[in-house]
């Protein structure tokens, strides 16, 4: 579809409207200033929520897989556990590990947790409802994403503790080796797009999203990206950079009070980022389910707000990856590799051949 399309709940007249109100306030150039602070605040509080709300989400999924109730205590159905376990963690003391290097030590909490900060203002929540629109995006969206596999391996190598260092390295050979995975998968659909810009990739799912009009290849290339997000993440059952069993908590082990927190948030937020870019490449972002010239259905699909379809396809998939983290085990690294290097890297290579041959040959939809 050449025809751009807009939603019929079009944030654009309300952005603008702000944007105006602080040109007529204040200058230019402090206008400027005060609207990138209130983005940024609104990001840290999004950040801080849907933090807490995946946390709890994670231990109801644990419980209903495992036939247990979950936490029911803390508030009306436990809703209030993480938030209770949140102060918990401000207020924990922070302990001083003598023979850690001390600044790396301290840096590497930051690193990680600042790179899904900054993968997050990419992602495009909703018509124009961003806080940048690169032409290269997605290719951004995994740049600063792989950042934080610096942070994982200066905290196991800062701490001074051997159990920390094999995590560390552990972490840093599964992460470079699914990004190949990760990366080869999108770009199964941006041969069939030509573009990496995101707000682009959604808007050319207006007739239809990739996973239904992309073929055999894109269905293929989502699973595949489910299942190398998974282990991009440290997620099980490829969490075997903190495997409990083995190596205590792994990278970690040495971190406590809000620098474990640190951690502990930034996994479940690149797990968020994870879903988003599979619900933005793979199932059309922000952009209502639209069949063909049903035009009585694509109308009433077009009364849910483009936020609530956003919010709701990244649900489902973070339902899906706690899905695979409570029903399969966890695997030995030979085994993990091995998985990544002999099964998913070729599969991957011909079903980018695949896909480009389909959009030389004019096949796809």
């Amino acid at each position: 579809m050449n025809e751009k399309y807009i939603p019929r709940y079009d944030m654009t007249g309300v952005i603008q409207s702000i944007h105006e109100y602080f040109l007529s306030v204040m200058p230019a150039g402090l206008a400027y200033v005060t609207e990138l602070v209130l983005i940024g605040i609104l990001f840290l509080l999004f950040y801080a929520v849907v933090g807490l709300i995946l946390v709890l989400a994670e231990r109801k999924v644990a419980a209903f897989f495992q036939l247990r109730l979950g936490p029911y205590r803390v508030g009306p159905w436990g809703v209030f556990q993480t938030i209770a376990d949140f102060i918990k963690l401000l207020l924990k003391e922070i302990l001083e590990i003598k023979a850690a290097d001390k600044f790396l030590f301290n840096l590497a909490p930051f690193i990680v947790i600042i790179a899904s900060f900054m993968a997050i203002a990419a992602i495009p929540f909703g018509y124009s409802l961003h806080a940048i629109d690169f032409d290269m995006g997605l290719f951004y969206v995994l740049a600063v994403t792989s950042v934080g596999v610096l942070g994982v391996l200066l905290a196991g190598w800062s701490s001074n503790n051997k159990y920390s260092l094999i995590g560390a390295m552990r972490s840093g050979a599964q992460i470079v080796s699914y990004e190949l995975s990760i990366g080869l998968s999108l770009m199964t659909i941006v041969v069939m797009i030509g573009s990496l810009q995101l707000s682009t990739i959604v808007q050319s799912q207006a007739d239809g999203w990739w996973i239904f009009k992309g073929h055999i290849p894109a269905v293929i290339a989502f699973v595949i990206f489910l299942i190398a997000s998974t282990a991009e993440t440290n997620r099980g059952p490829f969490d075997l950079a903190e495997a409990e069993s083995e190596l205590t908590a792994g990278f970690h082990t040495e971190y406590s009070g809000i620098k474990f927190a640190f951690f502990f948030l930034a996994e479940y937020m690149n797990m968020f980022i994870a879903a988003s870019i599979a619900a933005t490449v793979f199932l059309g972002g922000w952009m209502p389910l639209h069949i063909g010239n049903l035009e009585w259905f694509n109308n009433i699909m077009d009364y849910i707000p483009a936020f609530v379809w956003y919010i709701g396809k990244t649900a489902f998939v973070i339902w899906i990856l706690m899905w695979f983290k409570w029903t399969f085990p966890r695997l030995r690294i030979d085994q993990l590799l091995t998985l990544e290097w002999k099964y998913l890297l070729p599969i991957n290579l011909i079903n980018l051949v695949l896909a480009a041959f389909i959009v030389l040959m004019g096949w796809h939809f």
